[in-house]
């Protein structure tokens, strides 16, 4: 049987990080259709970063895009965005989402503004959108990533164990299930 759609926003994915240079990070799922945040991202990844994230040198990100991203419905469908607040602006500066293949199987993508990588972000925006998958029902993840992409790949087997992949055209797509020591 397919989970009905969430109805409400859920709050109780709000969480707040400190990084080790004790800077404090907003994580918030991403209200229903809410483009703003996946726009502001975009706008300040690097070229590098946005081809390693959407596999193509795109300059601007392409509205059936940013809907597709942004239209959760948070039970088969949602995003989580880290957010830094300084001096009255908050900016956006990580994004993580899922996506139902099947009834047990989401597909997760990942992408860190390029000056916040390497400070566990990552890391903590793929465990917590794990955990939400898995509180409704999900316990399979697929990841596409570019073979070149040795960070990701650190950042996979940091927080699942790959059961199995494949490759094709310098992307490979790796199937993982969660390590049980998160």
């Amino acid at each position: 049987m397919t989970p009905q759609p969430a109805t409400t926003y859920p709050a109780e994915l709000l969480d707040y990080i400190t990084l080790s240079n004790r800077r404090q990070l907003r994580i918030r799922p991403l209200r229903r259709c809410e483009e703003g945040p996946i726009r502001d991202l975009f706008a300040h990844l690097s070229p590098a970063a946005r081809y390693q994230r959407f596999f193509s040198p795109m300059p601007t990100l392409p509205d059936h895009l940013v809907r597709q991203l942004a239209c959760v419905d948070y039970q088969r469908q949602l995003a989580l965005v880290a957010e830094y607040g300084a001096d009255g602006v908050v900016e956006t500066i990580a994004l993580g989402s899922f996506g139902a293949i099947d009834d047990g199987t989401v597909e997760v993508a990942l992408v860190v503004r390029d000056e916040w990588q390497r400070q566990h972000v990552g890391t903590a925006i793929a465990e917590r959108i794990m955990q939400a998958a898995e509180a409704r029902g999900f316990h399979r993840f697929v990841a596409n990533v570019l073979n070149e992409n040795t960070a990701i790949r650190r950042l996979l087997k940091h927080v699942g164990e790959i059961v199995s992949g494949k490759i094709s055209g310098g992307v490979s797509e790796l199937m993982f299930v969660p390590r049980t020591s998160r």
